[in-house]
């Protein structure tokens, strides 16, 4: 546009602002498409296309004629086999785009993975409840668990309501421990929690409250815990113990705990001082 040139030419300054936000521009639509693209086959796409670019660079740095003749090759038809390989995806990025909703994505699947892991959670727990399968599965926030993770047995798996109650099933190799979920991932079963030192804890309390209560003192974790004797339900977080809470409260509690949602509050239960032992 003649009008933008001449103020480019008139004014340095105008033309660095116009070139930083270029580029910032530029590193935007980066970032937003590896948001979309993570997670999905198209990953593996883009480590074919970096081996394929590394090669035709050792081919051009070693003078590998022939090599270097069908990379090529590879290079020059590969954009067409990716039109073609990937047709649905490029589609729906282009639908969305029409829509204006090709940066809105990212967000719409992290409501959809938050729903899921909350939906998985409370699933599993809901079954552990009702037939007092004794459970213990803590969440990673801010603060890392590596430390704790290295004590159980590795497992780096997605979060589903029957991957969780064949963990705890009595019996079953991973079932003493905890589940902890770092990076919303099963990283790790069968794992040991501090246990907590603090002498105002009621000794109706089992060990599983007492880890519980001893890692969210160390760490800002979020862990839940099922009682063997009385199948109640109770969430540890920041040193404080919600104890006995009915499925509809566990779901608000750890809703808010985990992801800051403020829904309406429910009652919560502090330190129960008398009645039944849970652990």
């Amino acid at each position: 546009m003649p009008f933008v040139d001449k103020l480019i030419e008139s004014s340095p300054v105008t033309s660095i602002f116009i070139n930083i936000v270029d580029v910032l521009l530029v590193w935007l639509v980066i970032y937003q498409l590896i948001k979309i693209i993570k997670g999905t086959k198209a990953v593996q796409l883009l480590k074919g296309i970096f081996v394929i670019v590394i090669a035709r660079i050792l081919t051009e740095t070693f003078h590998l004629d022939t090599l270097g003749a069908m990379m090529d090759q590879v290079i020059k038809w590969g954009f067409l086999a990716i039109i073609i390989i990937f047709q649905p995806e490029l589609r729906r990025a282009l639908e969305q785009l029409g829509r204006g909703r090709l940066f809105a994505r990212t967000m719409m699947q992290e409501e959809e993975q938050r729903d899921k892991l909350i939906d998985a959670l409370s699933k599993s727990v809901s079954y552990m409840a009702k037939r007092r399968i004794g459970a213990l599965i803590s969440i990673e926030k801010e603060t890392g668990l590596s430390e704790y993770i290295e004590t159980g047995i590795p497992l780096n798996a997605e979060v589903t309501t029957e991957l969780l109650i064949n963990i705890f099933i009595p019996n079953a190799p991973l079932h003493d421990g905890a589940v902890i979920i770092q990076r919303n991932k099963i990283a790790a079963a069968g794992c040991y929690l501090p246990l907590s030192e603090s002498p105002f804890i009621s000794k109706e309390l089992g060990t599983r409250h007492r880890a519980a209560l001893g890692l969210s003192e160390v760490t800002d974790a979020i862990t839940v815990i099922v009682s063997e004797e009385t199948g109640a339900v109770s969430i540890a977080s920041d040193g404080d113990l919600n104890r006995d809470m009915s499925m509809e409260e566990f779901e608000v509690r750890l809703k808010k705990v985990w992801f800051g949602s403020t829904p309406e509050k429910p009652e919560t239960f502090k330190w129960k001082w008398g009645g039944r032992k849970n652990g």
